[in-house]
This record gives C-alpha cells, structure tokens and sequence, in this order.
C-alpha cells in the first residue's frame, strides 16, 4: 500500500481559489482510477493550506496515478503551488 499525506501551499487567495476551481475535477478523476483507495484534499483552519491524503493499492497504481496527473489540466493549472508530502509504503 502507498499512503501520501501533506499539504498544498498556496501564496495567495489567487492560488487557493485556483485550487478550488479545479480541485473537484480532479478529486473525481483520481477517485475512479484503479486501485485509489481514497483520495482526499480539504482546506485547513489557514485558508491557504490544504491538506491532501492519498491512499493506493500499490507502487503501480500511484505510478499510474502520477503519469495521469503529470499531464492534466490540474498540473498545469497548480504548477507553482508548492507541495509538502511524506510517502509510507506499507
């Protein structure tokens, strides 16, 4: 099992509002892929910060899971959004 937990880190509200524009999308597009166990992003008592919690089968279903993100519409529109994750594998 892979386990990512951490936070996004928005400089703005401009960025927390891109987040949320584009984060329901992906939240369906990452909870229909095979072998996503859960997938959760919320945001946290500071505005800015939201917390992600992901939850996979496997090294190939998260490898899956990155090469589908690496070019979606919510990569391009986050990219400069800083990211603090620690990954357990199990």
């Amino acid at each position: 099992m892979i386990r990512l937990s951490g936070q996004l880190l928005c400089g703005s509200a401009e960025e927390a509002a891109i987040v949320a524009r584009h984060l329901p999308d992906h939240i369906r597009l990452t909870r229909a892929e095979p072998g996503c166990l859960s997938f959760d992003v919320v945001q946290t008592a500071d505005p800015l910060v939201w917390q992600v919690d992901e939850t996979f089968t496997d090294q190939a279903a998260f490898a899956v899971h990155q090469a589908r993100t690496g070019t979606s519409d919510w990569a391009r529109t986050t990219a400069d959004i800083p990211r603090r994750y620690n990954m357990i594998t199990d």
